[in-house]
């Protein structure tokens, strides 16, 4: 089948698919309901950039570092417009992000369970990174509609005497654990609700189902180790809180 054979279905399904998504959101009338069909068409546009420029890119060590490091800026761009946009909060989701990231990336690769080579790296890396965000992301949400929610109960903490961490350490452990659940879950049924795309990726890409197993474990495992010190971190940085924070939408 020619590429054009192949691209056309494809056009045509995720064209239905952003239709679908569009029409069902506007029925409801939930706010930017335009808004999946954008992400979809700008995932598109990235992913045909991305596959004109990796084949040079993942047989280089010095391109993969390049990717990678473009991948967390955008990362932590991103996470920090969902908490609300400053250089405090940027400095904050940076610095949780890069801790966890490396945490889960040193183990692995230091402990051998993965080959230390550009491909892999590219592949890991951007995986870790893609949840860290993710995680980060929704542990401050989470935690800013809780202390918003509960503001009267951290007001009574500090008109008692207690510190401004004290105040919300509930509020903050609750955040981590919301924030943790998708990847939880995921992790849990891995294998008897859904097949993870590194799993099937490596598998198309020659891997046995065994050893295809074993690369998608170790993604697993990363993924909750770094998105683990990612939430902790930002909370414990965002958790002293004197001020009642505005909402974020």
């Amino acid at each position: 089948m020619t590429e054009f054979g192949v691209l056309a279905p494809t056009l045509f399904a995720v064209g239905l698919l952003m239709a679908v998504s569009a029409a069902v959101l506007a029925s409801s009338r939930v706010p930017h309901a335009a808004a999946p069909a954008f992400a979809i068409l700008r995932g598109a546009a990235q992913l045909a950039a991305v596959s004109l420029i990796l084949g040079a890119v993942i047989v280089s060590a010095g391109w993969v570092a390049v990717a990678l490091a473009v991948m967390f800026g955008v990362a932590t761009m991103t996470a920090t417009r969902r908490l609300g946009w400053d250089w405090r909060h940027l400095a904050m989701v940076a610095g949780s992000m890069a801790a966890g990231i490396a945490v889960s990336l040193v183990i692995v690769f230091a402990t051998g369970a993965i080959d230390f080579t550009p491909r892999y790296g590219l592949a890991l890396g951007g995986i870790v990174i893609g949840n860290s965000m993710a995680i980060a992301a929704l542990a401050g949400r989470r935690f800013n509609e809780a202390v918003i929610e509960r503001w009267d109960e951290v007001e009574g903490w500090l008109a008692l005497g207690a510190s401004a961490r004290q105040a919300t350490r509930g509020m903050a452990r609750g955040a981590v654990y919301a924030a943790l659940i998708p990847s939880t879950d995921q992790t849990k049924t891995t294998g008897l609700v859904t097949l993870p795309g590194a799993f099937v990726g490596a598998i198309f890409g020659g891997l046995s189902p065994l050893e295809a197993g074993r690369f998608q474990i170790v993604v697993l495992a990363s993924i909750m180790a770094a998105g683990s010190v990612t939430a902790v971190l930002l909370i414990s940085m965002l958790a002293p809180v004197r001020v009642r924070p505005r909402r974020l939408f």
